[in-house]
């Protein structure tokens, strides 16, 4: 995988002008392609495009760029090629197994095998540490390795395979007929050749390499990309006895040059196209992402935004409700669920058809159940949706809910069906995200709250830029509240059991000191800037250091254990210096979800509180935003002069802040997001932003930076450990309550 490649929206539109006068030039010839017409024929007889059934533009334009060339008889190359159709990745209902041909699971090593990172200097490496594939990569893997057997079976002796977003440079026919050339006199026979590579990008610091002749050389590793290749019948045989493919297959088949015979041309002669946006998803990028070898500049934001509009749900108890409307949120939807009613104001908007209401989908709205006619009539482009599995079908309640439906545009889905995604998807006309459709246990019809206890200092709390995204209500929107919850069960003692201890020394049962980083942070993290006091707790140190990827080193501690939902405390003292953060905070990714306390060290007089939500379960790869939503609060204390009391209270309904046991801060459902609802881990740390806008310019003369911590003390879930491809939190949610601390 290339880091370096950006399309960036200019250089798409330059590309874009650029082809359209490309087709004012002449057309290309290269004698190395043609039918092959005897068993010893060198030609390139076949070419094989892989293009998924989905994308037929992407095959109109690339049977445009076939044409442009022609083979040594004069015809098209289009003549001789093939469309392959590419495994869809959204055709997994699952992440995909182990099989023959894929094992989805491989390793930084793997990765740095590739293209090392000479300049990345963590105190250890896990190398060996399991990242499993991304979908799509399987897809693509999958798709080539179809191809690899239609060349193996077939009878041409070379085939040429492009993916469906590429296009051939003015010199293509010229330089491919050189190095074909080259080729063959330098190996007295090109039957010696597995695989030329034609398109590609070298790694960073370049491929090691020798070279075969003046257009042809042979790499040891580090070519990314299988974009465009030549494949003989014996390379296809090779490939396929080698397999299964451990991870990307453009990684893979790197480490496999040793037993390969590969080539490539001197310079690529195919290039990717940069006006179209690429299908694939990067599993390696947060690793790389802590150990520093790459630093890309904050998240995209979500732009994928919903058209059919509003949603409307009903079922019955217990029909997948709660699925659902977590289904919608993953497409972009902010969507309001489980509840008996709606705050006044939203219920007055939707009553009256006005357009600045908060929500655009409502799943399992008690007021709504009556309303129905009233809905049908301000909405008559509204889609509605009843859930049932197919025991539902038959019942009372079910059949009087489409009835009451009868006449608009609605569809019955059963959530739990291994097509409910096409279903939803074919019924708002938008594409599946590439990840399973939720299974969450039905959380019911809430009551909402009609009061709720204020912060002691919250009520003139500062609102920093918060991200723009379908789960971020803007906070000028309305004077929005949220939405206050009645607790469904009271939180009595048996339900919880506590632990505290001062903060001695390392329990690395319970602990890990940080060895990596992440993009925004401007050092890397090492134990050795933990330091201990028997007495006095733990410091954790900011300072000056030279270490390749970064100039500075910090130190922070992560919980081995996941816990969802409870009572997180830390007694510390942070640090005073500008540009440095003291953080204590739950963080979890894929999907991103935060709970943060943090204090900036030119302000440390101010409480900085976050929360970022993404929908989905557990793997689902929704990560975008990188303010998310903070407040600054006025603590009355500078937080760098002594130790003071933190915590967090993280229930289903509702988020509190609390400094020295008054409640400071606090967040309901949708203000401004949805309860984070995932396990996180808990972490407390000490570290410079790249971005001086959360702490000020870093003052490096002030180095060492220091923050002190005295305590950690949780009370809360751990869930058990589930299997991934399960996705089901059904049993996580009921696990027992144990007390973790440090």
């Amino acid at each position: 995988m290339n880091l370096a490649r950006t399309p960036f929206a200019i250089l798409r539109l330059a590309f874009h002008l650029g082809h359209c006068l490309r087709l004012i030039l002449p057309k290309q010839t290269s004698k190395a392609f043609g039918r092959q017409r005897d068993p010893c024929d060198q030609t390139i007889g076949r070419i094989y495009v892989i293009n998924l059934e989905r994308e037929p533009g992407r095959w109109s334009r690339i049977k445009k760029e076939l044409r442009r060339i022609k083979d040594e008889s004069g015809n098209d190359l289009l003549g001789l090629t093939e469309r392959h159709n590419a495994v869809d990745a959204r055709s997994f209902i699952k992440d995909p197994p182990r099989d023959s041909d894929v094992d989805p699971y491989y390793t930084l090593a793997d990765q740095l095998f590739v293209e090392p990172q000479p300049r990345t200097l963590p105190s250890k490496f896990e190398l060996e540490a399991p990242i499993r594939m991304s979908r799509a990569e399987v897809a693509v893997a999958k798709s080539h390795i179809e191809v690899w057997r239609r060349i193996a079976q077939g009878t041409d002796n070379y085939a040429l395979i492009l993916e469906d977003d590429v296009w051939f440079h003015p010199g293509f026919a010229r330089q491919l007929d050189q190095a074909w050339r080259e080729l063959t006199i330098a190996t007295e026979g090109s039957e010696d050749l597995d695989v030329l590579y034609v398109s590609y990008v070298e790694v960073k610091n370049g491929a090691p390499k020798s070279f075969i002749s003046s257009n042809v050389f042979r790499p040891v590793r580090g070519l990314w990309y299988m974009s465009g290749y030549i494949l003989s019948r014996q390379g296809a045989e090779k490939l396929l006895r080698l397999l299964p493919c451990r991870g990307p297959v453009d990684l893979w088949i790197n480490q496999k040059f040793s037993t390969l015979k590969v080539a490539a041309t001197r310079r690529s002669i195919v290039g990717q196209r940069t006006d179209v946006s690429s299908t694939n998803s990067y599993s390696v990028l947060p690793t790389l992402s802590k150990i520093g070898a790459i630093n890309s500049e904050g998240a995209a934001l979500f732009n994928s935004r919903p058209n059919q509009l509003p949603v409307f749900a009903f079922g019955p108890l217990d029909s997948g409700l709660s699925s659902l409307s977590m289904a919608l949120s993953m497409l972009g939807y902010r969507c309001c669920s489980d509840l008996d009613g709606l705050p006044i104001h939203e219920l007055n908007a939707l009553r009256e058809g006005r357009v600045d209401r908060i929500f655009d989908a409502y799943v399992n709205v008690g007021a709504l159940a009556s309303m129905v006619e009233d809905l049908r009539r301000k909405y008559p482009q509204a889609k509605f949706i009843v859930t049932g599995s197919r025991s539902d079908a038959s019942s009372e309640t079910f059949r009087d809910i489409l009835t009451s439906l009868d006449g608009t545009d609605v569809v019955a889905l059963d959530p739990s069906a291994v097509n409910a995604w096409r279903i939803l998807c074919d019924h708002l006309r938008c594409a599946p995200p590439l990840c399973p459709f939720p299974r969450l246990h039905d959380v019911g019809q809430r009551h909402i709250a009609e009061k709720y206890g204020q912060p002691v200092l919250d009520r003139n709390h500062k609102i920093p830029k918060w991200d723009r995204s379908p789960w971020v209500v803007e906070p000028s929107q309305n004077a929005w509240t949220g939405i206050g919850v009645v607790p469904q069960t009271p939180e009595g003692e048996e339900n919880w059991s506590e632990a505290d201890e001062s903060f001695r020394k390392l329990d690395q049962l319970r602990w890990s000191a940080r060895s990596d980083t992440f993009t925004g942070n401007l050092a890397l993290f090492r134990p050795l800037n933990v330091e201990y006091d028997r007495a006095e707790g733990a410091t954790i140190y900011v300072r000056r250091e030279e270490l390749g990827v970064r100039q500075y080193s910090a130190g922070a501690l992560t919980s081995q254990a996941d816990y969802l939902f409870g009572r997180f405390e830390s007694t510390f003292r942070a640090s005073d210096v500008p540009g440095v953060i003291t953080g204590f905070f739950l963080h979890r990714n894929s999907p991103h979800q935060e709970i943060d306390i943090e204090i900036a060290g030119n302000m440390p007089t101010r409480l900085l509180v976050n929360v970022f939500y993404n929908p989905g379960s557990d793997g689902d790869q929704f990560d975008y935003g990188y303010r998310g939503s903070p407040s600054e609060i006025e603590l009355g204390f500078d937080a760098s002069k002594g130790e003071h009391r933190y915590a967090i209270e993280w229930t289903p309904n509702e988020i509190r802040w609390l400094v020295d046991d008054l409640l400071v801060h606090r967040r309901v459902l949708w203000n401004p997001t949805p309860i984070p609802h995932l396990p996180m881990k808990l972490h407390f740390n000490a570290w410079p932003p790249r971005s001086s806008d959360l702490a000020g310019r870093l003052k490096t003369r002030r180095l060492p930076a220091s923050a002190h911590v005295r305590s950690i003390r949780v009370s809360a879930h751990r869930p058990l450990v589930l299997e991934k491809s399960e996705r089901d939190l059904s049993d996580s949610n009921e696990a027992a309550i144990t007390g973790v601390s440090i």
